[in-house]
Order: structure tokens, then sequence, then C-alpha cells
């Protein structure tokens, strides 16, 4: 279900307009009679990114940064 409601009744209804987007409602706030705003509840990411975490267990090959010909001839068109 959604409900559509103006900037201004917005305002003072914010908390039961909270409650019902953390109930699955859709909320729309509109400006001038068109939607402008969707109150949505806020989900947090999903863990923090830490670099390093998995040095040790990624190797490269000692040629990682060399391209065989027939690969550069086949992106090229070539092949």
């Amino acid at each position: 279900m959604s409900v559509q409601i103006n900037m201004y009744e917005a305002k003072t209804k914010l908390s039961q307009l909270a409650e019902q987007a953390w109930a699955g409602e859709r909320v729309i706030i509109a400006k001038n009679g068109k939607p402008y705003l969707e109150l949505r509840p806020y989900v947090a990411p999903q863990g923090q990114r830490k670099p390093g975490r998995l040095a040790g267990r990624i190797h490269m090959s000692a040629d990682f940064d060399e391209t065989p010909t027939e690969v550069i001839k086949a992106f090229e068109g070539g092949a």
C-alpha cells in the first residue's frame, strides 16, 4: 500500500509516517501536489570493508601483466 501526503502535513506527522515506512508502507511526500520525496527506512550497509583483510590469501601469477599476443589479436579483431 502507498500513502501520499503533502509537505506541510508531513512535517506535523513525521513520527507517524516513519512508523508507517518501517512497517513496509510506501510513503510519498508531495510538493505542490506532485510526488517529491519517498520516505524509506535506513538500511545499514552489510559490513565495513577492511583493506588488507585478504593479504596473503590472494596470489597473482608472475606473468600477470604480460598479455599473450594471440589474446591481443583476438581483442583487436585479428583472430
